[in-house]
């Protein structure tokens, strides 16, 4: 068994010291965190009772400890910022990977992200895929393909008879989302400049339109009554002749009306996505980025940047570490001769303190952090609207004489 003697403690007496003695060295190029060391060696042994009693530990231990308190203020900060805007950050912010961890490398040591703005976050990527079921947005290419009308010829086979844009592979299938079969619209047969000349005389006369077609007389009509008229026609159109329309069964298109000579060769188009398109989770844009709150880009925050409140609660919890540590080593030399005797030491004590006042800091830390939470914040901006509403109810009301 070691001698304990040979492990007392001392005052350091250069900030030099710190360099290297850290188990990490995390924070050896923050000037704060070295520049603070001696300080924090003498804050420590003070609170547990040096020089009146000897300390089993030397400088060494204490500034581990110290490390320790800073990582783990800076931990119980990130994971806050991380709840507060890990749906910020997804799919958009680099992520960082602990495999990187080193002394060098510069996406795991010490600097706090500037602040996030807060945005809709993951909200835009599911609002995109709404608009891509409708085709307005979305991540998957829309494409294009064509099938060639035949005489009297209804029914096409899109995997046989359809030339694509892109071609589809394997056991790919496609969603056709557009068929471009329509008739001329409605209102071209109310703004065609020779409308009420020859044949179309008795469509105005049914229509109401009689001698009045917006093509050749210029009277001022609400444009509701041009839509009304509009529809008129384009249900005489659906019920009394074959109106233009299509079924897709099966990736089998019959067309409406039957093509007749003059349609020989013409050409319908139809809009389609790639199934493999549509059902891809991944997207190279999402490459490296943030998916879960393990790569989510914060720090060991710098103690430089650490306010006062935050170095107070540092200080306080490198004292419960060293006095569990202090408590470790006096629980192993239980005993200590003398010369008529021996006495017992205050290790199990010592431990329990410091740990009890570890729990206590963190959940101080944590209650703290909760009350700042943006939640907390919309929960107080309601309270104080609805105590201000009760004060105004209160307020006598004008009385107007007429």
């Amino acid at each position: 068994m070691a001698d304990k003697f040979g492990s007392i403690y001392q005052d350091p007496t250069s900030v030099n010291e710190i360099t290297g003695s850290t188990p990490y060295g995390t924070y050896d190029n923050d000037n704060s965190f070295v520049s603070e060391s001696i300080n924090i060696c003498k804050f420590v042994s003070r609170r547990l009772g040096h020089p009146v009693m000897q300390l089993e530990m030397n400088s060494g231990s204490i500034y581990a400890m110290y490390e320790e308190a800073v990582s783990e203020y800076s931990t119980q900060i990130n994971q806050f910022n991380i709840k507060q805007w890990m749906w910020d950050h997804y799919g958009t912010s680099t992520k960082i990977s602990g495999s990187q961890y080193s002394s060098v490398s510069e996406s795991m040591t010490t600097g706090s992200v500037v602040p996030t703005t807060p945005s809709m976050g993951t909200t835009f990527m599911l609002s995109e895929q709404y608009g891509q079921a409708v085709n307005v947005g979305g991540n998957a290419t829309m494409y294009s393909a064509s099938i060639t009308l035949t005489e009297s010829k209804q029914v096409y086979d899109l995997n046989s008879e359809a030339s694509y844009e892109s071609t589809i592979g394997g056991n790919d299938r496609i969603e056709v989302q557009r068929v471009f079969n329509q008739g001329p619209s409605a209102m071209s047969k109310f703004y065609d400049p020779y409308a009420g000349s020859f044949d179309q005389q008795q469509m105005l006369d049914a229509m109401g339109m009689g001698n009045v077609s917006p093509a050749v007389s210029f009277i001022l009509r609400p444009i509701s009554y041009d839509i009304a008229r509009a529809n008129a026609v384009e249900t005489s159109d659906l019920v009394r002749k074959s109106a233009y329309s299509f079924e897709l069964i099966n990736n089998k298109l019959r067309i409406f009306p039957l093509p007749k000579d003059a349609d020989e060769g013409e050409k319908i188009w139809i809009q389609y996505y790639k199934r493999s398109d549509l059902r891809r989770i991944t997207n190279s844009t999402l490459s490296n980025k943030v998916s879960d709150p393990s790569n989510v880009p914060y720090k060991h925050i710098t103690y430089e940047e650490i306010n006062a409140p935050g170095r107070q609660w540092i200080k306080k919890y490198t004292v419960a570490l060293s006095k569990e540590l202090l408590g470790i080593i006096r629980s192993k030399y239980a005993n200590m001769p003398l010369p008529n005797g021996e006495v017992s030491l205050d290790g199990e004590a010592l431990k329990a303190e410091g740990r009890e006042e570890k729990t206590q800091l963190l959940e101080e830390l944590q209650t703290f952090l909760e009350s700042v939470s943006l939640s907390e914040h919309a929960r107080k901006e309601q309270e104080v609207a609805d105590a201000n509403q009760a004060v105004l109810n209160k307020a006598p009301l004008k009385i107007y004489i007429g």
